[in-house]
């Protein structure tokens, strides 16, 4: 049976008012620019989007009107790039504050919030959490169908500077993903002592410093055919030779 949704409350009594500056990622824009909502979108949501993680399906849809802004960000967050360089590489915990962040526009409300984001993820997964958060009336008030999700009152009231950009204060990843890639890399043969590999991402399937089982049959399989072939050539060739020299 599936877990109810918690009913965090916010943490803050901060006084926040209406952000009248024009343009900008941290302020509504006009809707008259398809091309460049979908630049911001991809901020947003990527940070930093290279052509090879760019959905140009997605892309031509917005353009044409088939879908609106709110299915565009829904696609970004379920895209490839988005599985693979932030939902894979966080624990559930920091996964709900990576898309409160980038949905909502917010930080989380502490930990009651962040608890109640992570069971839905449990039970939903990552589609489950990004449907949720876009269907929600919070996300539907402040930024609609149409509107670009961008990060809510960063001028607080009584403050000096404003808050920092939310792409700088939430890295892609952070020490929990480098731990965990320590414990996935394979031994080093040539270090000694267990020494793990510096660079790259390592296979969990190399868990233990060991490659998987098929991977070591077929090894020892392609050894033992390598080494009869071997056997083969000098037998072929000591028996040339010795009837060479029995024929002379």
């Amino acid at each position: 049976m599936a877990l109810p949704l918690l009913d965090p409350k916010p943490i803050t009594q901060n006084a926040r008012v209406d952000n009248f500056a024009i343009g900008g990622d941290e302020a509504p824009r006009s809707h008259g620019d398809v091309e460049e909502q979908i630049e911001r979108a991809y901020r947003q949501i990527l940070f930093h989007a290279f052509k090879v993680d760019r959905e140009p399906m997605l892309e031509s849809q917005l353009r044409n009107g088939d879908i609106t802004v709110r299915d565009f960000v829904r696609g970004l967050l379920l895209s490839r790039k988005f599985q693979q360089g932030f939902y894979q590489c966080n624990s559930n915990y920091r996964v709900v504050e990576q898309l409160v962040g980038r949905v909502l526009g917010r930080e989380v409300n502490g930990d009651q919030e962040r608890i109640a984001w992570s069971i839905v993820i449990a039970n939903q997964g990552l589609e489950g959490l990004v449907n949720t958060l876009l269907d929600s009336q919070e996300y539907l008030e402040n930024f609609g169908f149409d509107e670009v999700p961008y990060q809510r009152g960063r001028a607080l009231a009584g403050h000096a500077k404003a808050q920092m950009p939310f792409n700088q204060q939430a890295p892609r990843y952070d020490a929990y993903w480098r731990e965990v890639s320590a414990r996935r890399a394979p031994a080093n043969p040539f270090a000694g002592g267990g020494a793990q590999f510096s660079g790259g991402q390592m296979s969990a399937a190399w868990a233990g410093g060991q490659p998987p089982a098929f991977a070591q049959k077929a090894w020892l399989a392609l050894a033992a055919i390598g080494g009869l072939e071997v056997l083969r050539v000098i037998l072929t060739s000591a028996g040339s030779m010795l009837s060479t020299g029995a024929a002379g």
